[in-house]
């Protein structure tokens, strides 16, 4: 089945599911200093605008989009992720996130293509998620991939939250892994990384804020023939719910 078949056939469900019963929308916009996936800068470590907007039944379908600038990849200059799901709660303090989303980007003509779909899954207990993600086919073409991960969120005061992560991208073999990283990643590169990051989150005069240290454990060499947009980096983002 095609990538955007999968996409196509939940936001059917969802938008027939929608003249049935009530449906939350809701939307976003961000502006950040770097755009940082994985730990990795998809904007060449510059400035990025993000925005997306999602619809929601109370059953817990959704589906939705989001879309940022980037600039590292090719000739793409903007990713378009299209999403579908199913969350909901075991209990009130359980609470869980299954769907699939295809990342996308229309204006680029690499080969290979960047273009991939993930399916992901999370459980959320008591300020924690514990989360995976799964891609037959990764980032340019670069067969079956994982990402483990963790956040945990700490209130530090009132409106002031500390927030962790730690990721581990796991790849099928150390070939795919030196496809993706770059052509001087080295002869024995391993076949994963880990990204991290640790920061501060706060909010008010409507707006929501984010101070965060995000970096991987890859060094200069072995990223994208010796760029830094592996390197440790603080970005700021300030983002307004629509």
């Amino acid at each position: 089945m095609k990538r955007a078949s999968i996409l196509a056939i939940c936001s059917a469900l969802l938008f027939g599911a929608v003249t049935a019963t009530a449906a939350e929308f809701s939307g976003n916009v961000t502006y950040a200093s770097d755009y940082r996936f994985r730990g990795i800068s998809q904007g060449d470590r510059s400035q990025a605008i993000q925005g997306g907007f999602d619809i929601e039944l109370e059953s817990g379908l959704y589906v939705g989009t989001w879309a940022s600038n980037v600039g590292a990849w090719s000739g793409a200059t903007i990713e378009v992720d299209y999403y579908a799901g199913f969350a909901g709660e075991f209990n009130e303090d359980v609470a869980y996130d299954i769907g699939v989303l295809w990342y996308n980007y229309p204006e680029d003509d690499a080969d290979p293509d960047l273009d991939y779909v993930e399916i992901y899954g999370s459980v959320s207990v008591l300020g924690g998620t514990l989360g995976v993600a799964y891609s037959p086919d990764y980032f340019a073409e670069t067969d079956t991939f994982f990402y483990f991960y963790g956040d945990y969120s700490i209130p530090v005061m009132e409106n002031l939250s500390l927030d962790l992560h730690l990721g581990w991208n796991l790849f099928d073999s150390d070939e795919d892994f030196g496809a993706f990283i770059g052509p001087d990643v080295g002869e024995d590169p391993g076949k994963d990384y880990i990204d991290y990051s640790v920061g501060l989150s706060t909010s008010g005069v409507g707006l929501d804020f984010s101070l965060a240290w995000i970096g991987t454990d890859l060094s200069k060499a072995e990223c994208f023939a010796g760029t830094s947009l592996c390197d440790d980096t603080v970005v700021f983002s300030v983002s307004k719910s629509l």
